[in-house]
């Protein structure tokens, strides 16, 4: 699932690297991941909420 997000530290977007859907605390869908360049923690906010 090559998903792509911006990267703050290299200030440019970039595919994520070892990615894993989460569920925030609110209910709504992330994906979380590396930037494969510097290694910085990367974040992308998935549109829709979780149904419960």
């Amino acid at each position: 699932m090559a998903t792509t997000a911006y990267c703050v530290k290299c200030k440019a977007k970039q595919e994520m690297a070892s990615e894993q859907e989460v569920t925030m605390k609110n209910g709504r869908k992330a994906v979380k991941g590396k930037c494969p360049v510097c290694g910085t923690g990367m974040y992308c906010i998935l549109g829709g909420k979780a149904k419960k």
